[in-house]
């Protein structure tokens, strides 16, 4: 009786050491992207003028770590949902997981750029390619597994609130 709820079965078909590599994954663009913007916050970061609407900085390490999470937990998602039998994946997959790479990549690149570099300009356009890869990974991996794109929701919006963030500390500077 029980195997007929989906969440049973979705359980039975749960692959954690994969779950957990596409969570760690990227937990480390997290992490490595960090590793540019800590020593900038106290410095470079809290010399520029921001807009009134900028959250405390204690928001930030703990929203992201939520995103990157939900990100992991889309792409696994996506990966599993793999029709293929032979565990070869499938040309759609494919796709679709590299599009959601180049949106990892397009994420770490911010802080590189943003943070590493002091450019906010250059900041501005990395973080507008960011979000149309983030919509073409939506759309992609709604394709495969509409839970997968929902979970992309929150990390779009927050990218979007970034963005504007990051025009108006480039407008105000």
């Amino acid at each position: 009786m029980l195997g007929k709820f989906p969440s049973v079965r979705f359980m039975k078909s749960l692959d954690i050491k994969r779950l957990l590599f596409f969570i760690i994954i990227c937990q480390l663009a997290g992490i490595i992207g960090s590793i540019f913007t800590v020593g900038s916050i106290p410095t470079w970061y809290a010399s520029l003028v921001k807009p009134e609407f900028t959250p405390p900085g204690w928001v930030f390490a703990p929203v992201w770590i939520l995103l990157y999470l939900l990100m992991g937990i889309s792409a696994y998602l996506v990966y599993s949902s793999n029709n293929n039998k032979n565990k070869k994946i499938n040309t759609n997959t494919r796709a679709a997981l590299i599009i959601f790479a180049i949106q990892l990549v397009l994420n770490l690149f911010w802080s590189i750029i943003f943070f590493g570099a002091h450019s906010i300009v250059g900041g501005l356009a990395i973080i507008i390619l960011l979000w149309f890869s983030i919509l073409a990974t939506m759309i992609k991996f709604y394709e495969i597994n509409r839970n997968s794109a929902l979970l992309l929701i929150p990390y779009l919006l927050w990218v979007s609130f970034a963005a504007v963030l990051n025009l108006y500390v480039w407008m105000l500077n």
